[in-house]
């Protein structure tokens, strides 16, 4: 039975060049192996993403608080073939906005999130500034209950990490949230469905 030495005796502790030695091979082979592994799951094809039903959405404001992301992957949208470019945008101005202009106190929106764009006289376009929009749903709140509906919410896809358990999934209480296939990411309001 051969003792791992030419001399006989027991091994003796190793010496302080070959421990490092022997630590940083395995440091090198355990990232190596994690880089591997990330590679992996970066090459996995994801089939399914979340997505917000706007049919059943009930602008709770869950979106804001319970995504994992600050702010929020989730995302008011307009439908402009539903909108009527009103001079009064129920989605823009405060219901006891004391004059129908642009002005910080008559917006409905905490943010600041929609721009409003002069058109012709009486119509004026609203957009959606993402950046600075949070999900709260306040707008779209105000768009279902005094204009047209135009306005919802979409879970933006350059911005959600794809949760396996979404974390608005699990507090929605309308059960908006739903898997719908990669190659058809979003649900559309109205006649566009």
């Amino acid at each position: 039975m051969s003792s791992g030495n030419s001399t006989g005796s027991p091994p003796g502790p190793l010496p302080r060049r070959a421990f490092l030695r022997l630590g940083l091979a395995g440091l090198a082979a355990a990232a190596v192996g994690g880089v591997a592994a990330a590679a992996a799951r970066a090459g996995e094809r994801r089939t399914h993403v979340w997505q917000l039903d706007p049919g059943k959405c009930v602008q709770c404001g869950r979106c804001e608080t319970a995504c994992v992301l600050t702010p929020s992957a989730v995302k008011a949208v307009h439908a402009y073939d539903l909108c009527g470019y009103c001079r009064l945008c129920g989605g823009y101005h405060h219901p006891q906005a004391r004059s129908i202009d642009s002005a910080a106190e008559n917006q409905l929106c905490p943010t600041g999130a929609i721009r409003r764009t002069f058109v012709e006289d009486p119509f004026f376009e609203y957009t959606i500034v993402e950046d600075r929009c949070i999900g709260c749903a306040v707008c779209v709140k105000g768009c279902a209950m005094f204009g047209n509906g135009s306005l919802f919410l979409q879970v933006r896809h350059d911005r959600c990490v794809n949760c396996n358990d979404c974390a608005i999934a699990r507090v929605c209480p309308a059960d908006a949230f739903r898997r719908v296939p990669v190659d058809a990411p979003y649900l559309l309001k109205g006649d566009a469905r």
